[in-house]
């Protein structure tokens, strides 16, 4: 069921969305060649204390998955698409970093995520991350009051299908609200015109998760929760928590 927030609701996810926003930043700043994944989560949780803030992502534990996820971010490092676990791994100069994170705040969820890379980076790098975010913006344009969720998903399908790009299979967006995870879904292709109604005050989260080399496929970890690429080719991903509303689509997790 699709639920459908008020103005006033909108409002305060959107102060969540701005905690998300300042921990995604915080922790991009904190990103360098040397510095473990798991001070990167360190970061994270201390900026979202600091905010009052909770976290989605602590103890989410879904059905698929063998036991609870351990931390407050998802750090993602090169082969990996999605979901990778904050560990020991210390990143190195030419690194790829995807950070997801979300935030709770009065009840309500934000929900982010941005790609970036450390020191020196790879021309396909920043292109697979560019092409990740000028996926993301088509699908923000397509959230529009009379559309529908396959419009969304056609315009992120087709600006990342024509780069060249993979779409791994499965992994998508999702409604937002007092859940990280609500109705409906949002793939990230599929055919315009098609799905979910879009209304005002319904609220998104749109995600494009891209892999270099072209391919779909991809495999999960023996954690049971870090995803990678099957080629080991590198992979992006770009999040935002969007509002649809009638005076167009509202970026919630914008600082």
């Amino acid at each position: 069921m699709v639920e459908i927030k008020t103005d006033a609701s909108l409002e305060a996810m959107r102060a969540a969305g701005r905690v998300v926003a300042r921990t995604l930043a915080t922790v991009r700043e904190e990103a360098a060649a040397g510095v473990s994944l798991r001070s990167l989560d360190e970061t994270a949780r201390s900026v979202l204390r600091e905010a009052g803030a909770g976290s989605p992502f602590l103890g989410y534990h879904p059905s698929w998955a063998p036991t609870p996820y351990p931390a407050v971010i998802c750090a993602s490092v090169n082969d990996v698409i999605v979901h990778g676990v904050p560990g020991p791994y210390r990143l190195h100069d030419g690194d790829l970093v995807s950070i997801d994170c979300g935030a709770v705040l009065g009840g309500w969820v934000g929900d982010s995520a941005i790609s970036f890379t450390v020191g020196r980076a790879r021309p396909d790098d920043l292109r697979l991350i560019d092409t990740a975010d000028r996926a993301l913006a088509a699908g923000i344009a397509a959230a529009v009051v009379g559309n529908r969720v396959g419009d969304i998903a056609h315009a992120v399908g087709r600006v990342c299908r024509a780069a060249g790009y993979g779409i791994p299979h499965g992994f998508g967006g999702h409604g937002v609200g007092r859940r990280m995870h609500e109705d409906p879904g949002v793939p990230n292709e599929g055919r315009a015109g098609r799905g979910v109604l879009l209304r005002h005050g319904m609220v998104l989260a749109i995600e494009p998760m891209l892999t270099g080399s072209g391919t779909d496929r991809h495999f999960t970890a023996r954690d049971g929760w870090t995803v990678r690429t099957l080629d080991a080719s590198r992979a992006a991903h770009a999040e935002h928590t969007v509002a649809i509303t009638d005076g167009g689509p509202r970026v919630l997790t914008a600082l």
